[in-house]
């Protein structure tokens, strides 16, 4: 990467220090300007004193001062600096009371950056003036890092914004295509369901045809407030802003209202939130050759967000239905005592007990990840975040427990299944 000009303005700063405080006649900060295995090091003049110097080239660069330099050897891939390159390799070999000429590797953690040379005409340098010197290259190498990585850390931030705009466009685009067929499927719900009759078998599906979509609907008009930042909220990825820390990310998936931190919570009919998820889970299991029990009684309301609720039970019955082999049973069973409870119990082959205490982590899927069905992981990561933001609980057990099961004339099986429970608040009376 290029040197910055505060790098070049600090290298100055400090040959103009030497030629002024110590009297030096040259003094040439070099840097090494390509590393290839095996070939020999170029070095590039980034700041001199004096700038007028006749060691100028009309290149803008500047050459080597006319004493003798010892070469450098040359440099591998790793730029380490070999065991017998040492000061005095790289300086002359007369007597300090006779060295009118420094030169000094500029060395971090063993990697040699560049050179500092300095020469003086009319004197010899004192041991106090070296140490002086040394330490001007020391705090140059140390600054050249600083200013590699600084300008690194830049790149890298710029191709991530560029990734992140390249991102949010594609998603734009995605939903931009997914309204269409969305809205073609809703109709179509709605034409079916005028042709059939009321008492139609298949007009409750019809009915849940329009509801998803509705449903579908609401997701994507989240999805249209979360990722409609508009032109003054993204910057460009060439140009970034870092004084204000709110443009230092855009957001790539929306935070919507099912995971606000402020829910509102409200009395709430668990019937009244089962009943059309139960109408959509048994067409499902119908077309898997599942069977769905149910036990839901009239209870006392629950405290509770009805939008978030839904999206709980919805988690946890698709999850039922999908993993739950054919021929298998959904049981889903309500009851009451100090609070109210929502159970959701398959007969399906269960959950590994090494995968039960990271199972509400985000993208986790355990054992699921190696099958093809598939998944995000992140279904009951965000039915914990809203069942905690409602002030209720769920649990996991598997082997499924046998107070789930709804036909309780019939012994549920050993050792198989699983259960979900959701623990809600009771309303007040």
């Amino acid at each position: 990467m290029p040197t910055s000009s505060e790098f070049v303005a600090l290298c100055r700063s400090q040959v103009s220090l030497l030629g002024q405080t110590f009297g030096a006649s040259l003094s040439v900060v070099y840097l090494t300007e390509e590393l290839v295995e095996g070939a020999e090091t170029t070095l590039m003049a980034i700041a001199a004193y004096p700038e007028s110097s006749s060691s100028l080239e009309k290149s803008g660069h500047l050459a080597l001062p006319s004493a003798d330099l010892p070469q450098l050897p040359a440099k591998t891939a790793s730029t380490e600096l070999p065991d017998t390159v040492t000061q005095e390799t790289l300086s002359p070999a007369n007597s300090l009371a006779e060295q009118r000429q420094f030169v000094l590797p500029l060395v971090h953690e063993g990697m040699v950056l560049g050179l500092l040379v300095t020469e003086r005409d009319d004197r010899s340098w004192t041991n106090w003036e070296r140490s002086q010197i040394e330490k001007i290259a020391d705090t140059l190498a140390l600054a050249c890092v600083m200013d590699q990585r600084a300008q690194w850390l830049d790149h890298t931030h710029r191709q991530q914004r560029l990734s992140q705009t390249q991102q949010h466009d594609v998603l734009d685009n995605l939903l931009h295509q997914f309204r269409n067929p969305l809205t073609a499927l809703r109709t179509f719900g709605k034409l079916l369901l005028r042709r059939l009759q009321p008492e139609d078998a298949n007009r409750e599906v019809a009915t849940s045809i329009v509801r998803e979509s509705d449903r579908l609907q609401e997701l994507l008009l989240q999805f249209d407030q979360a990722i409609d930042l508009g032109e003054v909220d993204l910057i460009s990825p060439d140009e970034p802003d870092f004084s204000d820390p709110s443009k230092s990310a855009i957001p790539l998936l929306p935070a919507g209202v099912l995971t606000a931190s402020n829910l509102t919570l409200e009395l709430c009919a668990i019937a009244e939130i089962l009943q059309p998820l139960l109408v959509s889970a048994r067409a499902i299991a119908q077309d898997k050759t599942l069977t769905i029990r149910t036990a839901i009684p009239e209870l006392p309301l629950v405290i509770a967000n009805s939008g978030a609720l839904r999206e709980v039970l919805s988690n946890l019955i698709d999850n039922a239905l999908k993993y739950t082999p054919a021929g298998e049973q959904i049981h889903i069973r309500v009851d009451a005592d100090d609070r109210v409870a929502i159970r959701v119990s398959d007969t399906g082959c269960g959950i590994p007990s090494q995968d039960l205490p990271r199972l509400f982590e985000r993208h986790y899927r355990g054992v699921q990840a190696e099958t093809d069905i598939p998944g995000t992981g992140l279904g009951l990561a965000i039915a914990r975040r809203l069942i905690e933001q409602m002030q209720g609980e769920i649990e996991v057990f598997s082997p499924m427990q046998a107070d789930g099961w709804v036909s309780q004339s019939d012994q549920p099986p050993a050792n198989k299944g699983t259960t979900f429970v959701v623990w809600l608040r009771k309303g007040e009376v």
